[in-house]
């Protein structure tokens, strides 16, 4: 039995105005945070006041909702540029080394902690041709 296996699993499906599930609660909450804020400053300040920083909360959540970089959201894209101005702007390749982890976020090691490993070519030759010799005699 064969099954399709869908291309694009990663990508959300909108729901209500192209707005994702994920997009939805972040205007949601923003919504909230931004509705709290002017109901608390409304009764000391005059209403056209207190919506001032309500809308400007409510117009962040939007763009944070909406926002998309290089197929990055919000917080990757974040969390990649704070990673990219803590670390090295040069980075070196390492031989067997994945690329950067999301643990890895913040780490950063100095060229003091770095080691130089050397590598003992000639007991890879060795290997190889013990290797050699084992398929020959098959």
């Amino acid at each position: 039995m064969q099954y399709k296996i869908p291309v694009q699993i990663e990508n959300e499906d909108p729901i209500v105005l192209g707005l994702s599930l994920r997009q939805l609660a972040i205007l949601m909450i923003g919504g909230w945070i931004a509705y709290s804020i002017f109901t608390w400053l409304a009764p000391s300040v005059w209403t056209e006041v207190a919506a001032l920083p309500a809308i400007i909360v409510a117009m962040l959540a939007f763009m944070i909702a909406v926002f998309k970089s290089s197929e990055m959201t919000f917080i990757p894209f974040i969390l990649t540029l704070i990673r990219f101005h803590t670390n090295d702007k040069e980075r070196k390749w390492q031989k067997w080394v994945d690329s950067f982890q999301p643990i890895d976020i913040g780490f950063v090691t100095s060229e003091s902690q770095k080691k130089d490993e050397d590598i003992d070519f000639q007991s890879k030759i060795d290997k190889i041709n013990q290797l050699d010799d084992k398929l020959n005699k098959i």
